[in-house]
């Protein structure tokens, strides 16, 4: 051996365990027979009693346990007891079936495991490539490093209202990283009611204050009333408060109302107003040539929040977070301490540095193969089906005498409710307060409640392109069937 030459390093590889292999084929089969079954399976039905406590009450294994069967356990515990979401007749929230390109994807990202904090390896590059698809889809302007993945737009929420506050606070002589907000005025920021609640979840985390998120009223078809927001601004402006922040919808979560972008942009920019728009579930129905006059404006925004977990159909969890001006978020976050120096990182530096998370999962493979896979005519088709059934939807519910239709179909949320003939306006509360929850115990369909200007609705959301007229009639039929026996009780009473 050469005095310079290095020693043979060992070879320390780990095996994989001999039924890995096995193990993981099997495990493909299963998922494929679990979707390619679920629409001749129930939507969703309560747990059995016995197989709720197994898993409440599961004790710790002392020995481990074999691949197979922890194989058979989740084939015969888990995913037996579906959330419902994958199910074409799922109407529910806002939760989509998963991409299959995407669940494929989850795989092979767990196998590398890396942290998307930074570096030069693959996820790193990639994410930054799939969140400059994601600006590209929606229309947004997209900077070197505008952008990250996050857990869901509840996350991507406070890392852009952290970016406003910030610029507002500096725009008042204040630096609120080193300083807090003790002593500088009241921020204050404005949203309609209908706003997603994590908006006012990320104003109480930044310490500005829910007291200080003002409601805005909403115009008849749900959009933000632009002169109420003009008269609210000048008021607080008199009252020596500091305004720094608008927040429009890109469909809202009860009806799918789309804000109007521009006028809204015209008034931040003359107020010097971050404008952040809340696009989570809808701001891919840009994509949609019959809607997408309703998002004219929207690439004038500050920020957007939005979720490939949602209308894309990306498997939870993933967000994302755009931001025009790059300098505002790496100001807002970026903290290098000395061991995770990197030299050669270039100027963008490490995803870290914008937003608040350390170690960051491999999100963008399930993006990118997701995305991929479809194509951009892909989704555009499968979000223009969406909104199509329910503009369909929307004309069956008019249709039809027992059914009361609540607001405008704008994307693919139908706000609606059962009203029988002789009801008075309690009663009606009543009856479809109770309906969401019995028609989902049926397992035929599942739809969700909420309220609207005070009245309970039904809301039904269309995300699955394999959803079928057939699926609305059954919607729509189950309604009726349940809303006849909670009417005939509540007269009876």
């Amino acid at each position: 051996m050469s005095p310079h030459s290095s020693p043979a390093v060992p070879d320390s590889s780990p095996t994989l365990p001999d039924d890995f292999r096995a193990a993981a084929h099997a495990a493909a089969d299963l998922v494929a027979d679990y979707l390619g079954g679920l629409p001749g399976r129930p939507v969703w039905q309560p747990m059995d009693p016995a197989d709720r406590t197994s898993l409440l009450e599961a004790p710790l294994p002392k020995d481990g346990v074999p691949l197979a069967e922890l194989l058979d356990f989740v084939g015969t515990r888990v995913m037996p007891a579906p959330m419902g979401n994958g199910n074409p007749r799922f109407f529910g929230w806002v939760n989509s079936a998963p991409a299959p390109a995407g669940v494929l994807a989850t795989l092979a990202a767990s196998a590398m495991n890396p942290s998307s904090a930074g570096g030069d390896h693959a996820d790193v590059h990639l994410e930054r490539a799939v969140v400059r698809w994601i600006a590209e889809l929606v229309g947004f302007p997209h900077p070197a490093s505008g952008g990250l993945l996050t857990s869901g737009t509840s996350m991507a929420t406070i890392v852009c209202l952290a970016a406003a506050r910030g610029r507002a606070a500096r725009r008042a002589g204040w630096d609120v990283r080193a300083d807090g907000l003790a002593g500088l005025p009241p921020l204050v920021a404005y949203a309609t009611g209908e706003t997603h609640s994590c908006v006012r979840k990320a104003a109480e985390l930044l310490g500005l204050g829910s007291r200080h998120l003002r409601t805005v009223p909403s115009g008849p078809e749900g959009q933000l009333d632009i002169d109420a927001l003009r008269a609210a601004v000048a008021r607080d402006r008199a009252d020596g408060l500091l305004p720094f922040l608008v927040v429009a919808s890109a469909g809202t979560v009860g009806t799918g109302a789309v804000d109007a972008f521009d006028p809204i942009a015209d008034l931040c920019a003359e107020e010097e107003l971050w404008l952040h728009v809340d696009g989570a579930y809808g701001a891919f129905g840009v994509l949609d040539p019959a809607i997408a006059h309703r998002y004219a404006g929207l690439g004038r925004a500050d920020s957007l929040a939005l979720d490939p977990h949602k209308w894309l159909g990306v498997p939870v969890d993933c967000g994302c977070a755009l931001v025009r001006d790059t300098d505002e978020l790496r100001g807002t976050f970026s903290l290098v301490p000395s061991y995770l120096r990197d030299e050669a990182a270039g100027s963008l530096g490490w995803f870290s540095e914008y937003g608040t998370e350390q170690t960051r999962p491999f999100r963008s493979l399930k993006v990118w193969a997701t995305i991929a896979h479809r194509g951009r005519q892909g989704i555009s088709d499968d979000i223009a089906r969406c909104t199509a059934l329910a503009r369909r939807l929307g004309e069956l519910v008019e249709a039809d005498p027992e059914l009361e239709l609540l607001a405008p179909v704008q994307t693919s949320i139908v706000a609606f409710r059962h009203r029988a003939a002789g009801l008075d306006e309690a009663a009606v509360d009543a009856v479809n307060r109770e309906l969401p929850v019995a028609v989902q115990l049926r397992g035929r369909v599942f739809v969700t409640g909420a309220q609207l200007a005070g009245r309970e609705m039904l809301r039904a959301c269309l995300l699955n392109a394999a959803t079928t007229e057939a699926d609305l009639d059954l919607l729509l039929a189950e309604v009726r069937a349940v809303g006849a026996a909670l009417t005939d009780r509540a007269t009876r009473a």
